[in-house]
């Protein structure tokens, strides 16, 4: 990510924050380290994949692919999209014949538009862009389904019910805010399907 957002969704560079709520100022020196790479995507994903059809997936802020490349192997059409160079050139080397399609590409600048009604899963783990919601919601075909994992604790956060907010009008398969076990991070936990 270039800059972080304040919750009034202006975007913010990196040099004015040192570190915020243990978020790394620069997402490129952070990925070069292999000790803050994880390899384990979400369990949200993970429950969720297990009875979606494999179709065409978005991932934002994809960090370097570990959801991406969890739904290529079974079988989804995946396009990742992150600003870091690092973490994209990362993905490209861990995909070999995989079929996902990287970007590298800043979100918060608008340099990747999602597509109207072009995928069947979109998700969204740990990044924060309210201005994304109404293209996230835009981007699923209908029957297509948003997976996401927001903060609800940190300077940039969600405020508690805000992201079922977002979904209201959707079918909620699944909400829930908290901390992941083992964790002390809190995080608002969402699938919708789009209707």
């Amino acid at each position: 990510m270039a800059g972080y957002l304040e919750p009034a969704g202006r975007a913010l560079p990196h040099s004015d924050f040192p570190e915020l709520n243990g978020l790394p100022r620069d997402w490129d020196e952070h990925y070069r380290h292999p000790a803050n790479l994880e390899s384990t995507p979400m369990p949200l994903l993970v429950e969720a994949a297990e009875w979606l059809p494999p179709g065409r997936a978005l991932d934002l802020a994809c960090g370097p692919g570990r959801h991406a490349l969890y739904l290529a192997q079974l079988g989804w059409q995946v396009t990742a999209v992150d600003s870091s160079p690092v973490a994209v050139r990362l993905l490209r080397k861990s995909a070999a014949d995989l079929p996902i399609e990287v970007h590298c590409a800043d979100l918060e600048r608008g340099e990747f538009p999602i597509e109207p009604e072009a995928y069947d899963l979109i998700c969204d783990f740990l990044y924060l862009q309210r201005a994304l919601f109404p293209a996230i919601r835009a981007g699923l075909r209908p029957g297509g389904v948003f997976i996401g994992a927001i903060r609800l604790d940190g300077s940039f956060r969600l405020e508690p019910g805000e992201l079922r907010r977002q979904f209201a009008d959707w079918k909620i398969l699944y909400y829930s805010e908290g901390a992941e076990p083992g964790r002390s991070q809190q995080t608002a936990k969402i699938i919708a399907r789009k209707e």
